[in-house]
């Protein structure tokens, strides 16, 4: 989900996005960081990481994971993750879910788990397959239903609207600007 964020943001800007590295969770990312960045000297590169609850504050776990980035670098930290992005967008995944915008929690970069926060935003869904795809089934110990991702890649690239939702997430909005200067005329 987070390469088609990724995605949708560049295509905003009218790019496209390059080759994509890195999907093998954030420790193997974090392992990888320095080279990326070594990378960065040549070439335009962003690194997009979740913050979870690996430290308190976004900028201080971005300037651990790299002290020193090149000026082709822009790592950017979703406050807590990449979901807190799509909530912010309260309207339009309140339509896309089939609930009322009242119930979309306000703050969404404040949420402890706004990935839980999504799903069970989904339960209150109005529509079966919203439920079905997103809601883990009961006993299956997951933490999200089985059509979870491409329902949300369905979301992210046809109803999300950034522009909006930057307006509601931090992180979000600082990862816009950073985009923006990154490409600037090439």
């Amino acid at each position: 989900m987070d390469e088609a964020i990724v995605r949708r943001l560049v295509r905003d800007l009218g790019e496209e996005l390059g080759p994509v590295y890195g999907r093998r969770g954030k420790n193997h990312l974090d392992a990888k960081i320095v080279g990326y960045n070594q990378a960065a000297r040549s070439s335009p590169w962003l690194i997009l990481r979740d913050m979870d609850h690996d430290d308190y504050c976004p900028v201080s776990l971005r300037d651990s994971l790299l002290s020193a980035p090149e000026s082709n670098m822009c790592l950017r930290i979703a406050v807590r993750s990449v979901e807190s992005w799509l909530l912010a967008d309260s309207r339009s995944i309140a339509t896309f879910f089939g609930v009322s915008a009242a119930l979309v929690p306000r703050n969404p970069e404040a949420l402890d788990n706004p990935k839980g926060s999504l799903v069970n935003l989904a339960r209150r869904s109005n529509r079966t397959a919203i439920r079905e795809d997103i809601v883990p089934r009961q006993g299956s110990g997951r933490s999200e239903g089985p059509a979870y991702t491409a329902r949300m890649i369905e979301f992210v690239d046809g109803r999300w609207q950034p522009n909006i939702a930057s307006g509601n997430a931090k992180s979000l909005d600082r990862t816009i600007r950073c985009l923006k200067r990154l490409l600037a005329p090439l």
